[in-house]
């Protein structure tokens, strides 16, 4: 799912039952792909009657998840989390049932780094995973050609085979693009490079390490050379002037999850079908953006069967199933080895392999990055308006005082 996009308005799971039925509700934001498997369940389990809430977007799901969740009712009995909400979760993962106490078996059912991220310190499950949002490398192939690039998809494969390697390639492009940016902005392609690292702005003891970190500068630097070279588009992400910039070839590069292939082909518009391409390659190896998990608050009467459902639900057969339904990619092994994703063409892409391209990206994925509780925070309302002020003039060591100002008034 897209980070951005948000869930839906949670309800209390009420009574317990009703008509001799036992009462599930479950809450979750944008396309999950669930209102079929949602009835194929219930048609299995006549002694079941479920209810899904959503909406169409996420900030409104999560706050109403954390207000309830201070409140001490009113949730329903399995709540979706998407990933950029995790770390403020799992902070109050004691509000949550443990997956692997209440849950049926699904031992080595995800990829390792999917079921870590969601794993507490102690061993908890909290959540079962989802989709995930594996990441590859998308490019304007005529652009490419006119800037005396590669353009074929194994060719371009070196150009992004490290993060020193994609900003040497747009020197190049940028001397000869005739104006045109290398990628949309700095914040998307700062935020794809720190979340490859093994912890985020805290360590693994909830400690702010945003300046005895060199990694974090290392980062930061590399990109903000990048936009004093003119590589960035300055375009701030889902804005109108950032989606017009698909269309008008603003940009020849995108940091590219598995679901910003339809993003591209909505904004860019059918004259650029077969202009943009994908290949099987990002900068030092891999990484992941979006994607969510299902979660069983201990609010909820009927915590078992609430289990047994979300597991049903993110079970490789029912993620398959999702998957045909709404494009969401799945997560678990046995699926990314199914022959209805890895046959998965994308025409739009020039008819690639889009599914096995992106389950073999999915394997590349080191590990989970440790996140602290505020994490997610310090990333959208600090790092990424502090690298825009860059874009827009500012000095980049004083927007970086700004940065680690900011981020220790968020730790706090």
């Amino acid at each position: 799912m897209l980070a951005v996009l948000v869930a839906a308005t949670a309800c209390s799971s009420g009574e317990a039952t009703q008509n001799g039925k036992t009462e599930l509700t479950i809450a979750t934001f944008n396309e999950f792909g669930y209102e079929d498997l949602l009835k194929e369940y219930e048609a299995a389990h006549p002694d079941v009657k479920l209810t899904q809430r959503k909406t169409g977007q996420g900030a409104p799901h999560h706050q109403n998840l954390f207000t309830k969740l201070g409140a001490g009712s009113g949730l329903a009995d399995i709540e979706a989390v998407e990933e950029g909400y995790l770390s403020q979760v799992m902070d109050k993962a004691s509000q949550f049932n443990d997956l692997k106490e209440i849950g049926p078996n699904v031992d080595n059912r995800w990829l390792k780094w999917k079921t870590d991220a969601a794993t507490t310190k102690d061993g908890k499950l909290i959540g079962y995973g989802t989709d995930i949002g594996p990441l590859a490398m998308c490019y304007r192939k005529d652009l490419f050609e006119k800037a005396g690039l590669p353009s074929d998809p194994e060719a371009v494969k070196s150009l992004f085979a490290t993060w020193d390697s994609y900003f040497a390639a747009g020197d190049q492009f940028i001397a000869k693009s005739g104006g045109v940016a290398w990628f949309d902005n700095a914040a998307q392609i700062f935020n794809a490079m720190h979340n490859q690292h093994e912890v985020g702005y805290f360590d693994k003891s909830d400690k702010l390490v945003v300046e005895s970190n060199p990694k974090i500068r290392g980062d930061w630097d590399a990109v903000t050379k990048a936009v004093a070279k003119g590589q960035s588009a300055k375009l701030v992400a889902w804005s109108n002037e950032w989606n017009s910039g698909f269309k008008a070839g603003a940009f020849a590069t995108k940091t590219c999850p598995s679901w910003m292939l339809g993003v591209i082909e909505a904004q860019a518009g059918p004259e650029n079908k077969g202009k943009w391409a994908v290949t099987e390659a990002f900068p030092n190896g891999g990484g992941n953006w979006g994607g969510s998990y299902l979660t069983v608050p201990k609010q909820g009467k009927n915590a078992k069967k609430a289990a047994e459902l979300a597991a049903w639900l993110t079970a490789p057969e029912q993620q398959i199933k999702a998957f045909k339904a709404k494009g969401t990619f799945p997560s678990q092994v046995k699926a990314l080895e199914d022959p209805a994703l890895l046959e998965q063409t994308n025409a739009y892409f020039g008819g690639v392999k889009a599914g096995a391209l992106f389950a073999a990206q999915a394997k590349k994925v080191a590990a989970a990055q440790y996140k602290g509780p505020e994490d997610g925070q310090i990333q959208e309302n600090v790092f990424s308006p502090a690298l825009q002020s860059v874009e827009q003039g500012k000095n980049t060591d004083e927007a970086w005082k700004t940065a680690v100002q900011e981020a220790q008034k968020a730790a706090k």
